[in-house]
């Protein structure tokens, strides 16, 4: 299985290793037994190959978008939102392109899509110059294709197509779930980040895709997508369309040689929590903290083996930022699950109701896994 050398932080080189374990372990993707034997109960005598074709279609699209804008990134491409998150025209560009692509090769009546983006700021006076240049992208992009550049979308269909963001998903029918890109800010730096859909249908997650431009796909080649629909696996290909490989979680089942993804930001997760756990896990190599669900999918293909996100106390988990990296961890044969052992619940609306956060491995190394997390969690509460 080939593997990535990894030090603290940051992905640095593809190494082939033949007969060997990997290196380190990225991340700990868990999908319980129970959610994915209910997931395929439901769905899996149903295809999605269609939406899949599309999803991936768009997707690529909107890696290309942000790949352009992270190259000749300027000052002047950074929005400041009321949570004071950095906002790039990248992030709107990605957002209006994915919307416009789905609503234009399906059926666009029932069209319903959850996604982090609105054009609010865009309406003011202050955002007329950004709201110019994601215009531009949009239509360089969208003509890139050959398919969608006919005829040039205004800056009000621009708008439109951001704003079709605003579903408020469910557990009835069918809802795209996109985060335009995962990982803002390891996108400004130049370092990880995903653009990230999914389907739900019914309230599950039926198809996921990822697109992670930074992470190495080979020694030689960068730039990677990720994608999977119920009941049929996970495979990843370049961003330019290779033959895709199927990839499969680590069977590593001895935590002690195991290493962990967590958030890169301090902001996003409890770094101090993560080490404890690792700590009673025997975990002896450092953590890996990179941005985005390009854990997700560096996990799915058994680059690590554990991945622990536990927010601040009262944030809330929105559902774009997992549900594409679940199913795409789960068909890889991988479980998510909170820090309970509870499936994730994408039929809610825009949130996650979780209990404390987010823990992702395989099969074998879930129940120690889940002991570490309930000792170290009863560990600070007492300790308050």
């Amino acid at each position: 299985m080939a593997t990535f050398t990894v030090s603290t932080g940051t992905i640095n080189s593809f190494s082939p290793l033949k007969n060997k374990k990997p290196l380190f372990s990225l991340s700990i993707c868990f999908t319980l037994k129970t959610s994915k034997s209910t997931l395929r109960g439901a769905t899996a005598s149903m295809s999605y190959d269609k939406e899949l074709a599309v999803a991936k279609n768009a997707v690529s699209l909107a890696a290309r978008l942000c790949q352009k804008v992270q190259k000749a990134l300027l000052q002047a491409d950074v929005q400041s939102k009321s949570d004071k998150s950095p906002v790039t025209v990248a992030d709107y560009g990605s957002q209006a392109v994915v919307s416009v692509v789905l609503q234009k090769e399906l059926d666009s009546a029932s069209f319903s899509l959850v996604a982090e983006e609105d054009s609010g700021d865009l309406r003011k006076e202050e955002g007329k110059e950004t709201l110019q240049r994601i215009m531009k992208l949009v239509n360089e992009t969208l003509a890139s294709d050959g398919t969608y550049g006919n005829a040039p979308f205004s800056e009000e269909d621009v708008l439109a197509a951001i704003d079709s963001g605003r579903s408020e998903g469910g557990p009835s029918g069918q809802h795209w779930v996109l985060d335009p890109i995962d990982g803002t800010k390891g996108f400004l730096r130049g370092d990880q980040y995903a653009i990230a859909l999914g389907l739900l249908d019914e309230g599950k997650v039926v198809l996921g895709v990822l697109a992670c431009p930074n992470l190495p796909l080979s020694q030689e080649k960068v730039g990677c997508l990720f994608y999977a629909q119920v009941g049929g696996g996970t495979y990843m290909q370049s961003l330019d369309s290779s033959t895709p490989i199927k990839v499969h979680v680590t069977d590593l089942d001895n935590p002690e040689e195991a290493s962990f993804f967590e958030s890169f930001e301090a902001a996003h997760s409890l770094h101090d929590l993560s080490s404890l756990i690792a700590k009673k896990l025997g975990v002896k190599a450092p953590p890996v903290r990179i941005d985005s669900q390009a854990k997700y999918g560096a996990l799915s293909r058994g680059d690590g083996a554990i991945y622990l996100r536990f927010p601040h106390k009262g944030y809330r988990e929105k559902i774009w930022d997992h549900a594409a990296g679940y199913l795409v961890v789960a068909e890889a044969g991988g479980v998510v699950s909170d820090a309970a052992g509870n499936p994730l619940d994408f039929s809610k609306g825009r949130y996650l109701d979780l209990h404390e956060g987010i823990i992702v491995t395989n099969q074998k190394l879930m129940p120690a896994l889940l002991k570490a997390v309930k000792e170290s969690l009863n560990e600070k509460a007492s300790s308050l």
